[in-house]
């Protein structure tokens, strides 16, 4: 299995992070985030589900994998990691984190950008299991996040593990408006800096 990583060998706190449902583990907004992290002294591990490894091969862009492949890979890479490392990812790959968070024992999930919805379709909620998470969470989202947006999310039944910090006018990789008065830069600079602070408290 492939894995990227980022930080030093030998730190205390190590994130497994996923990639999303059509971006790869070394898209801009993956390494950017991992090297922030790596930055700040957190072992940071990516890897990919294998329908995005395959793409490499051959070139073509299929579905992702289904649910229980998703998991199961997933499981694999934690164990592979050892010891109780903090997991998560961007939107999907954060989402399949927190179906087997509690399951694993880790030590923290981190969801950047969460798919609360379907875009387009805010009546099909994937909060169920977000009710009931046990494991210290973290969710940094866009406030017009088109998956789940500021006022939406603020009318969910979630987990009191979840703490959720929003990012000024961002979108699902939160990016704001040129009128917002704030950048992409600044968005990802201050989603490192909470993301780093809740893994190293």
């Amino acid at each position: 299995m492939d894995y990227l990583f980022d930080g030093p060998p030998e730190a205390k706190r190590v994130f497994v992070f996923a990639h999303g449902a059509g971006g790869a583990m070394d898209t801009p907004f993956m390494t950017k985030f991992a090297r922030g992290l790596g930055e700040n002294g957190i072992r940071v591990i990516r890897f990919e589900f294998p329908y995005m490894a395959a793409r490499r091969t051959t070139g073509k862009r299929g579905a992702p994998d289904r649910q229980p492949v998703l998991l199961e890979h997933f499981r694999k890479v934690v164990a592979d990691a050892g010891g109780r490392p903090f997991i998560g990812g961007k939107s999907m790959g954060g989402r399949m984190a927190s179906m087997v968070a509690d399951e694993l024992n880790v030590a923290g999930l981190i969801c950047l950008g969460y798919p609360f919805h379907p875009p387009g379709k805010p009546e099909q909620l994937r909060t169920a299991h977000l009710a009931a998470l046990r494991t210290p969470s973290l969710i940094v989202q866009g406030e017009r996040d088109p998956l789940g947006t500021r006022p939406e999310v603020e009318g969910y039944s979630l987990s009191p593990a979840i703490r959720l910090e929003w990012l000024k006018d961002g979108d699902h990789s939160f990016k704001p408006r040129v009128q917002s008065g704030t950048s992409e830069v600044t968005n990802l600079a201050e989603g490192i800096k909470v993301v780093t602070a809740f893994i190293l408290k």
